[in-house]
């Protein structure tokens, strides 16, 4: 018999307390910046131990005003998010579908891309778990040390680079470990195993593995016996998380691909709701929570 919603045991994390502009103060308190930092990494660590599947929803920063965006960020934490990816815009996005390129458009627009960025990490960190989502470019022209060091302090947990060059993988693993940022890697599934093995040597945090082969925003069907076979490989060659996205469009898709991951990363299906109905982004978040932890309610996840 199905165990009744009032069962369900509390969040396994405290609440985070919001930072505010607390972060500013950081560098002049070297102990408290330091708590501070390891917090919000034992946060994600503790989330991704967890035996059920989580639920990742990826937020590009910049798309409405402040004040808009942290009142979604907090419908969506309500809703069913347990960690949030926050996107840092970039003019090209080639990894990305259209909904997800327009929306890094419309970021780019606004104006003042990294400070928009940063308040809503710092937002969104005190809500969940909270990791960086960007690509080589901004890392370059801010310099590697200076932005690891940057989202840490706005309270990121982690940052990953989705096209990291080879060449440039040491210098951000280096970077990002002296701001205690963890470091989190994409992994293409065409990968032989030796590329595998330098790949899952160079991350914490996270492996991610793609649910498709394509750009974000793939709507069509997925071929979960490959996904299930390159998640074996993925944890033969590490003992970190596997995380998965990219092609989880439908709540019945990340039903299915829940058993085989530590969490599954919903983006454009959200996006979408954010760009034209932000009021639909909450439902839409339960929707998915719901297949991946059933009894769960917005009033356990306050």
């Amino acid at each position: 018999m199905p165990r009744p919603p009032t069962a369900v045991p509390p969040p396994p994390w405290p609440p985070r307390p919001r930072w505010h502009h607390a972060t500013a103060d950081l560098p002049r308190q070297p102990a408290l910046r330091e708590r501070h930092l390891l917090a919000a990494t034992d946060s994600l660590h503790a989330l991704l131990a967890q035996p059920r599947c989580a639920l990742g929803v990826f937020v590009p920063a910049g798309l409405h005003p402040a004040r808009a965006e942290r009142r979604q960020l907090d419908q969506i934490a309500r809703a069913g998010a347990d960690l949030f990816e926050i996107g840092l815009a970039h003019h090209d996005a080639g990894l990305d579908g259209p909904v997800i390129q327009a929306a890094y458009r419309r970021a780019l627009s606004r104006g003042n891309v990294l400070a928009r960025a940063l308040r809503a990490v710092e937002h969104a960190a005190g809500l969940r778990p909270t990791v960086v989502m960007t690509y080589w470019d901004p890392v370059h022209r801010h310099g590697p040390e200076h932005l690891a060091r940057l989202l840490a302090d706005a309270g990121a947990a982690g940052a990953m680079v989705v096209d990291l060059p080879d060449d440039q993988a040491e210098r951000w693993q280096a970077a990002a470990k002296d701001a205690n940022l963890s470091t989190p890697r994409l992994v293409p599934r065409h990968l032989a195993d030796t590329g595998l093995a330098t790949v899952a040597a160079g991350a914490s945090g996270w492996l991610y593995a793609p649910a498709s082969t394509g750009p974000t925003g793939y709507r069509g069907p997925l071929d979960v016996p490959a996904l299930a076979d390159f998640t074996t490989r993925l944890r033969a060659a590490s003992p970190l998380p596997v995380v998965s996205g990219v092609g989880i469009s439908t709540p019945a898709l990340a039903e299915r691909v829940a058993p085989l991951v530590d969490a599954v990363v919903i983006g454009t299906p959200v996006v979408r709701a954010l760009m034209a109905s932000p009021e639909q982004a909450p439902a839409l978040t339960t929707a998915f929570a719901q297949v991946l932890y059933p009894y769960a309610t917005t009033e356990t996840r306050a």
